[in-house]
């Protein structure tokens, strides 16, 4: 059966973390049977890591605040979690699915595919987007 998705539920979590008036920094969209549905969102990172378990696979939008101390900037990164025990059919049908994702999340300044949690820490994902956006002032103090 064809993966669809629930464009006006994940559409309305994905601006709650877009909107600069809310404290909601992330929201995660999950696979119901064969249907992408929001599964969450929140203001703590930590609660986003949480749902990233090794027999689930999942999509998450995420703002992360880099900058200096001459500007805050907000920065968007749409993560693909695959965990270790997802299937290879699942595995590989995730690439084509996340097209209906990103029909959703369009604004992003970057992406990830990850399957280690390791790679999901929160200061990794910063210095990341700090690097995809340009200029960096910190450097400079350093």
């Amino acid at each position: 059966m064809a993966t669809r998705i629930d464009k006006e539920a994940c559409r309305e979590a994905y601006n709650l973390v877009r909107d600069d008036n809310s404290d909601i920094n992330w929201a995660a969209f999950k696979y119901e049977g064969s249907m992408i549905v929001p599964s969450g969102h929140g203001t703590d990172y930590a609660d986003f890591k949480s749902q990233c378990t090794d027999d689930v696979r999942l999509f998450g939008f995420v703002r992360i605040t880099t900058g200096d101390a001459m500007s805050k900037r907000a920065k968007f990164t749409l993560i693909t979690w695959i965990g270790e025990n997802v299937s290879g059919l699942q595995r590989a049908k995730i690439s084509t699915d996340k097209t209906l994702v990103k029909d959703v999340v369009q604004n992003f300044a970057k992406e990830f595919m990850v399957s280690d949690i390791r790679e999901l820490e929160e200061d990794y994902i910063r210095n990341e987007l700090k690097k995809a956006g340009g200029a960096n002032y910190d450097a400079q103090a350093e």
